[in-house]
């Protein structure tokens, strides 16, 4: 059975990051997840976690969508020290990170040896602090127009030239299935590759039933390759918060 995480980002989001944290726990969720933590109450989020037993799976880095800018290795390196401090805060062992968008005046493969360079310049301080790093590639048809890192394929080059066990993927299957498609494919084709997962229905990134994916038989995959890492829920709820969270439960099963 796939480990599920409610990113709280996307529930009971008029409420602060610890209510939603314990909506979570009432729900039956061992962990949840959010996007950036700079803006948080991180010593509330830790009194939540406490008190719930819930864990936080990931969250993202500061400096987000920065790698592809050639100047950018310091405020890379800077960020993921502040994030990584946060993230022992918290109990947190992995960080996502997105790319940043197109640079139209450069080529495909200009701004890939960028993001290989500036990936390799924050690989030491991942190994040394044993923080996996995830880079997430994102749907630039419906959601994200222009950004950067689009397919499993390249995201998966990347990380093969990089070379370090602490550089992993955030597959995103919403995304991906958006993008290209091919999902139990790409999803065992890359699996000793992949540090999280995010989902959500196709089309409209609600809840996980009902769409064109399925994803009993997804994460049916996803434990056959013996991931043992969180899938995270990251969609807009159209119906009661609760019960497509639970919904996701079942489906999991």
């Amino acid at each position: 059975m796939a480990t599920l995480s409610a990113c709280v980002e996307m529930f009971w989001n008029k409420e602060p990051v610890d209510a939603r944290i314990r909506h979570a726990a009432d729900v039956g969720f061992k962990y949840v997840e959010f996007w950036g933590w700079k803006n948080k109450d991180l010593d509330a989020i830790a009194k939540a976690t406490k008190e719930t037993g819930v864990r936080l799976a990931t969250f993202c880095m500061e400096a987000d969508k920065r790698l592809v800018e050639p100047d950018a290795a310091q405020a890379l390196k800077d960020g993921l020290t502040q994030s990584i401090a946060a993230a022992r805060k918290l109990n947190v062992d992995r960080l996502i990170l997105t790319t940043g968008n197109e640079r139209k005046a450069e080529t495909y493969e200009i701004t890939r040896r960028t993001v290989v360079r500036n990936l390799k310049a924050i690989a030491p301080i991942l190994e040394k602090e044993k923080m996996t790093l995830v880079l997430e590639p994102l749907n630039p048809i419906v959601n994200h127009l222009g950004y950067w890192l689009t397919k499993m394929s390249e995201a998966a080059d990347i990380c093969y030239e990089v070379d370090s066990p602490y550089v992993k993927i955030l597959m995103d299957i919403y995304h991906q299935q958006v993008t290209e498609g091919n999902v139990i494919a790409n999803l065992r084709q890359y699996t000793s590759l992949i540090g999280h997962y995010h989902t959500a229905g196709v089309p409209g990134r609600h809840e996980l039933a009902g769409g064109e994916l399925d994803y009993r038989s997804i994460f049916k995959a996803i434990d056959e390759t013996g991931y043992k890492h969180c899938v995270g829920l990251e969609f807009s709820p159209t119906m009661d918060v609760a019960a497509a969270l639970k919904q996701a439960l079942d489906l999991a099963k």
